[in-house]
């Protein structure tokens, strides 16, 4: 079994990247593009792998399996991960980078909104709670966002995959105590959102076992 690390690898013997792993266990070519996962979640997972310290990145196994099988064109997908990733990031980001990730809840927000023929401008409990922790960049990005009208193919080309983009960049360089953590948890997350948008709802991936007692 390939050994997972970061970057791109020729052939299994040279290591895997998650999403090539996940392309070996699929029975697929080679490749971290694999045709068996979204390939907005794919660069998730890369970038969760490739930004996740060596001690840490085996951790990340366990997951490789449930990302298998998560593939659609429904933008809603597109949409919920950039929500997912923008709203973890937010809270923890450095200021520098709040404004674009608050853009970039608005965004997600808006273009769940338009899909679902709901109102423009409603928020979800994650989204209020993150934008609530950074008042100032989210005054700043409902002035931006008011000017400003995505289409979907803008979004999904290039909106999306920076809000992905900046989430990861913003909790590795964010001062918290342990950003492997919540790297393996953004990706956890977003797992399960992919999961019910494309299945429906099903069980939670697993945590660590709880100890068995004599």
């Amino acid at each position: 079994m390939p050994v997972l690390s970061r970057g791109r690898h020729r052939n299994p013997k040279r290591g895997a990247c998650f999403m090539e792993l996940a392309s070996y266990l699929a029975g697929e070519r080679w490749s971290d593009h694999p045709s068996c996962t979204h390939p907005l979640l794919a660069a998730l997972a890369r970038l969760v792998n490739d930004n996740t310290s060596d001690e840490s990145r085996a951790k990340l196994v366990r997951l490789v399996p449930s990302i298998i099988g998560l593939a659609t064109d429904d933008l809603r997908v597109d949409a919920r991960i950039a929500l997912r990733c923008a709203t973890t990031a937010l809270p923890v980001a450095a200021a520098e980078r709040q404004l674009a990730l608050a853009v970039s809840v608005l965004a997600a927000e808006e273009m769940l909104a338009r899909l679902d023929g709901a109102p423009s401008g409603r928020l979800s409990a994650e989204s209020r709670r993150a934008m609530a922790e950074v008042p100032h960049a989210a005054e700043q990005a409902r002035r931006f966002s008011r000017a400003a009208r995505i289409t979907h193919k803008g979004f999904r080309r290039y909106a999306a995959p920076n809000a992905v983009q900046l989430a990861v960049v913003g909790i590795v360089q964010a001062c918290i105590p342990d950003p492997d953590s919540l790297l393996r948890r953004l990706l956890e997350d977003t797992i399960t959102d992919c999961i019910t948008l494309i299945h429906g709802p099903q069980p939670a991936i697993p945590t660590t076992p709880a100890p068995i007692h004599a």
